[in-house]
């Protein structure tokens, strides 16, 4: 369930477009002229419950514009398939570009939506001859689908997660390759990129996947949080009551501190 008005102690994120994408971002809109630094991600970079994300920390750090294109429900496909993101790229002297999961694109078993990757919209024929006896039907997100695909046959499981591993490192070179400025990958997360397991995120991502984009990119910057449970404090969070689970899952205002420290030094050249 939705709601409109969570009530008090929820931030208002300002939501706006750019470039004609219909994607929304978070606010208030940044002038897209001079200099400037573009940043894709998911919820991270958008900052969900932190007043001022680390994209904002960077423009202080950098003292240029910086905007911030996290969208909390896109993947990869709502990026690479966005002419009007390019275009906004196309313009900036850096792009930042958070790594996101596997699971949210479009691939030979499944296809999500267009733009929120994270709702699941139909299986392939492939994958109904595999899973026969899975209801489809009944599922709307990517993250119950493969829950309930895990379960049915952890064997046939492996080979979805092989696709999915393979059209995510062929999606992000596409996208890279069509990104007309200084790139950085940012892995933020609460893991390193060799210890993936289970269905943290960013999900299937692993070190060698991270690799086999390095020459596509200018750097590859790697922050490492603890989550509350291993001590890291909720800390600088502004939420509601009802936003309160949600948010108890997402990096604090350190977090996007440390993220800033560590990325300003790799763009101070490129924004210049």
């Amino acid at each position: 369930m939705a709601f409109e008005h969570p009530g008090d102690g929820a931030l208002d994120y300002f939501p706006c477009h750019y470039g004609g994408s219909k994607l929304l971002f978070r606010g208030p809109r940044k002038p897209l002229d001079g200099r400037f630094a573009v940043f894709f991600g998911g919820i991270e970079t958008y900052g969900k419950f932190i007043e001022r994300p680390f994209p904002d920390l960077l423009g202080d750090a950098l003292e240029c514009t910086t905007v911030n294109m996290g969208c909390v429900n896109a993947g990869i496909d709502a990026y690479v398939q966005d002419h009007a993101l390019l275009g906004v790229a196309e313009q900036a002297r850096a792009a930042v570009i958070q790594v996101l999961g596997a699971a949210n694109l479009s691939n030979r078993f499944y296809s999500v939506h267009p733009r929120r990757n994270d709702r699941f919209i139909k299986p392939s024929a492939l994958m109904q001859t595999i899973y026969r006896d899975v209801d489809f039907s009944e599922i709307t997100f990517t993250r119950h689908l493969l829950q309930a695909l895990e379960a049915e046959c952890p064997r046939r499981f492996d080979l979805l997660a092989d696709e999915l591993k393979a059209a995510w490192v062929a999606r992000m070179k596409t996208w890279l390759g069509r990104i007309r400025c200084h790139r950085v990958l940012l892995w933020l997360a609460d893991h390193a990129p060799e210890e993936t397991g289970g269905d943290s995120d960013p999900r299937f991502i692993d070190r060698q996947m991270i690799e086999q984009l390095r020459p596509h990119v200018d750097d590859i910057v790697e922050v490492v949080y603890r989550t509350p449970s291993q001590g890291w404090p909720s800390d600088g969070m502004a939420y509601s009551e009802l936003e309160a689970p949600a948010a108890h899952h997402t990096p604090g205002a350190g977090v996007h501190a440390e993220a800033a420290a560590a990325l300003a030094p790799v763009l101070k050249n490129m924004v210049r």
